[in-house]
Order: structure tokens, then C-alpha cells, then sequence
């Protein structure tokens, strides 16, 4: 019987939660929802002159807005925390001296200065340079400040398969005595990423493919520690339009950066799973569906090109699908960043109705529905073009007409537009522009009977009011 999966996401806390990352934390949560498994999330902290606790609160704050919860870790109860490496510096001394005590790995008394000297006789050589050796066979003295050595075993090559790239194999002349704990006790990535992966029972290790190079070393440690090798799965990287590596200048990268701008975390989701997974024809994916379908055996081996274009309309396909309620509530918080309270206001979910095919994200939704919550803010070039004059009349037509009305309806106004267009000879556009830029500030918007029946009877008599003014002005 085969053990349930076990995957794990393990940045590094230096900086937000990139849209690669949370690609490689995505593929594995989904793995681990499609097969029953655990997904376990792992804070690589070892560069303590990097990471910050800004970092990972960002980290979390990513993760949890995309939906990932992650299954295990330390306290009691729930919700878990994750790992922090740095808090499990006893564990990785007990593993370093078990394979010293083993001699597959050995204390290394080089100096920083004596290895420089070294690297440097290497570099005018034109070689690579590789640890000679010097301390191999040196006995082990504590009392001497030095760090633990991984002892390479002797062999030719080092071949694993990938689930992605399938078989990849390394010569041994390209690996060393590896570093594994530094000076200070803190264990290397290679060295740290092993042990926490044994002791987690990590059974598939999916991440970047620019972790290719490490995974020589790690399958001899799994092994001289005397622990299976888990599957591999190493990821393409994502790249930008002009096929580098995904970087500010092709956009924002933050997954945080994406909730700001009103992206639904659904929306990103779907896209980054597409950035390199396939599933038929199919584009648009509910969590569920996800979940159901996913299989690292459709995932491509070559880089995914981003594409802003594409993700924007991956979002606003998701925003028509929301019922106008959902969306609306989602909306609100993008609402009182703008400054506009329109919680409890029972006109939302018809504005956000009226604006839902159009909208691409929660922010252009309120900057396009603005003027139904604020004071009109008039475009220039539309007042110009618009409310001169000449507009007067219709705009009056339009006023009196809406004023001596009961009760107001889309066929109500439908017919008194119509009456005014054929009492001047003018076809319906010249009569509904000049309207729709009195009641909105510009030349673009829903419906113009849905504008006057959204802003209601006094309002739209306040704002035809106040163009007439400027018409006379």
C-alpha cells in the first residue's frame, strides 16, 4: 500500500510571496487535496541577515488570501503555524553528528582566507573550483571552530527521476565535500531541506526547477542518512514576454500586489494553475474542479509566459460568473479605500449589476461606478463636446419629462427619450449622450435608463439641473 502523500511549500522569508512561489505552493496544496495527502508549509529562515518578520506575515497573508491552508505544524490546536528552521537548530546538529559519528561527513577546519586563496588559484585556472579534500581525514576535535562537511561517496554519477523533466543525471566530477552546518550551527539549504523533509515524511518534493542543480547532492544525503529518496518535481520557471525570468519590469509579481489592484484570489489561482498545466481545452476552473483534475503528468517541462493581458481576462471571466450580491461584498472593501461608504446602500448589487460585463477588476469597478456613490466628477472634453448650448433643450426635455412621471421604468424612459429624439428631428444617440454625461461626468457608462433608474428620481434631477447650469455658463 502506498503512503498518503506528503508535500510541503518551503520559502525563504525575504521578500512577499512572488507569483512563482505561490505557483509551486499552489501545484503542491492541489496535489495534496486530489490525493487525500497533507500539505505541510516550511519557513526556510536561515539567512538571518534577510529575512524579516514583514517577510513572512506577507508570505502568510498570500497564502491565506489564495485559499491555501496548510494541514500540519507546532502548537496545539488550530489554526498551525508553520516551521521555522531556525527554530529546530538542535535537530540538525543531531543529523550532522549522526553522519559524522558515521564518517559520511567529516569537520572542516579551513579558513574563510585559506579557501578564497583557493578559489581564487581556481578562477585564474579556468577551472571549477572543488574542496581538495584538506580536512577528510583529520580527527574530529570540537574544540576548534569549524564547519561539518558532507563526505561525497565515491561514484561516477548521480541519476534521479523527475516527474516533470523525467530522468536527469549528474556527474560526480561536477559535486564536492559539500558544506551542510556552518560555523555557527545553522545548517546549509541542502542540508536543512533534507533533514526537515525526512523528519516531515515529504514523500514528493515539487518546486522550482532552479533547484535542479541541489538535487544531486540532497539524493546522497537522503540516502547516506539511510532514508528513502523521495519523488522529485521540478517545476519550469516563469517567464515574462520577452522570455527572462519574471521580474517588476514585466509587471507586478506580488500575489498581495494582485488582491490590491482587485484581482479575485479564484481568478489568480485559475491562472497561475494554467501557467504550465492543462487540463483538455479547458481555461476557466473552479477550486473544485481543480482539485479534481489535477495530476503533476500535465505539467509542462517548459517555462510559462506571463501574460497580464490574459490573467485580466481570466479575472473579469470570473467576475460575470459571481452573483452581482457576491461581487458586491467582495467589492466593499475597494469601495472605502476610494473613500466611498456604501455598505447598507441598497443600490450596490444593481450598480454592481450594471457594471459586471465591463468591470475587469474590483478596482475598475469603482472607479467605473463611482459617480453613482460621489458628486459628479465632469470629464472636461466631455462637458465641452456635450453640454454646450445646444444641449439645453434635450436636457430640459429629459428633465421635464422624468419630474411629471409617477412612476419610473426602463419602458417609461425608453418612450420619453424617444419623444424628445423625434420632437427635435435627432436620432436617440444625440439626445442620450448629452444625459448620460449630465448624470455621470462622462460619454461611458451602463445603460442610460438603467442610469436614471440607479440614481433614482431626485438625483437625476439634481445632476440634469446642475449640467443645465453649465450649459448656460
Amino acid at each position: 500500500m502506498n503512503a498518503p502523500v506528503r508535500v510541503r511549500f518551503a520559502p525563504s522569508p525575504t521578500g512577499y510571496l512572488h507569483i512563482g512561489g505561490a505557483r509551486t505552493a499552489l501545484l503542491n496544496w492541489l496535489w495534496a487535496r486530489h490525493t487525500g495527502g497533507k500539505f505541510v508549509l516550511r519557513i526556510e529562515d536561515t539567512d538571518r541577515e534577510r529575512s524579516t518578520d514583514e517577510a513572512v506575515a506577507a508570505i502568510l497573508d498570500g497564502m491565506r488570501w489564495l485559499g491555501l491552508d496548510w494541514d500540519e505544524g507546532p502548537g496545539v490546536g488550530g489554526p498551525f503555524g508553520p516551521y521555522f528552521q531556525m527554530q529546530r537548530l538542535d535537530l540538525y546538529r543531531e543529523y550532522a553528528e549522526r553522519l559524522v559519528r558515521g564518517g559520511k561527513a567529516f569537520a572542516c577546519y579551513c579558513t574563510k582566507e585559506e579557501l578564497d586563496l583557493q578559489r581564487e588559484q581556481a578562477r585564474a585556472e579556468k577551472r571549477q573550483f572543488i574542496y581538495p579534500g584538506t580536512c577528510r581525514d583529520l580527527p574530529y576535535d570540537p574544540s576548534r571552530r569549524h564547519v561539518i562537511r558532507f563526505r561525497l561517496p565515491k561514484l561516477e554519477e548521480v541519476t534521479f527521476t523527475d516527474l516533470v523533466k523525467g530522468a536527469i543525471t549528474r556527474p560526480a566530477s561536477t559535486l564536492q565535500d559539500e558544506v551542510i552546518v556552518r560555523a555557527d550551527g545553522v545548517p546549509l539549504y541542502n542540508f536543512g531541506a533534507v533533514v526537515d523533509d525526512v523528519t516531515m515524511e515529504i514523500n514528493l518534493v515539487a518546486r522550482g526547477d532552479d533547484h535542479v542543480n541541489n538535487t544531486a547532492i540532497q539524493v546522497l544525503l537522503y540516502e547516506a542518512l539511510g532514508y528513502p529518496v523521495p519523488a522529485f518535481a521540478h517545476l519550469p520557471m516563469i517567464l515574462g514576454a520577452d522570455k527572462t525570468r519574471l521580474s517588476k519590469r514585466h509587471g507586478a509579481t506580488s500575489v498581495t500586489a494582485y488582491r490590491d489592484m482587485g484581482f479575485l484570489p479564484e481568478a489568480v489561482v485559475n491562472y497561475l494553475v494554467r501557467l504550465g498545466w492543462s487540463h483538455g481545452d479547458q481555461e476557466i476552473f473552479t477550486g473544485s474542479e481543480l482539485v479534481e483534475h489535477f495530476g503533476f503528468d500535465h505539467v509542462g517541462a517548459t517555462a510559462g509566459v506571463f501574460n497580464p493581458e490574459k490573467m485580466v481576462w481570466v479575472n473579469q471571466t470570473w467576475m460575470k460568473s459571481l452573483p452581482p450580491a457576491e461581487l458586491a461584498a467582495r467589492s466593499l472593501p475597494y469601495y472605502r479605500a476610494a473613500g466611498l461608504e456604501v455598505e447598507g446602500d441598497p443600490r450596490l448589487p444593481e450598480v454592481v449589476r450594471a457594471f459586471q460585463e465591463r468591470a475587469k477588476t474590483l478596482v475598475d469597478l469603482v472607479t467605473q461606478s463611482r459617480c453613482f456613490f460621489a458628486p459628479v466628477e465632469m470629464d472636461p472634453k466631455a462637458r465641452e463636446k456635450f453640454l454646450g448650448p445646444d444641449a439645453a433643450p434635450i436636457l430640459l426635455g429629459i428633465r421635464d419629462g422624468i419630474s411629471a412621471t409617477a412612476t419610473l421604468d426602463a419602458g417609461v424612459l425608453e418612450k420619453l427619450f424617444h419623444d424628445v429624439a423625434a420632437a427635435r428631428s435627432l436620432g436617440l444617440g444625440k439626445v442620450a449622450q448629452p444625459v448620460r454625461v449630465a448624470l455621470t461626468g462622462g460619454t461611458a457608462s451602463p445603460g442610460i435608463y438603467d442610469v436614471v433608474l440607479l440614481l433614482g428620481r431626485e438625483e437625476s434631477l439634481q445632476r440634469i439641473d446642475a449640467a443645465l447650469r453649465l450649459c448656460a455658463g
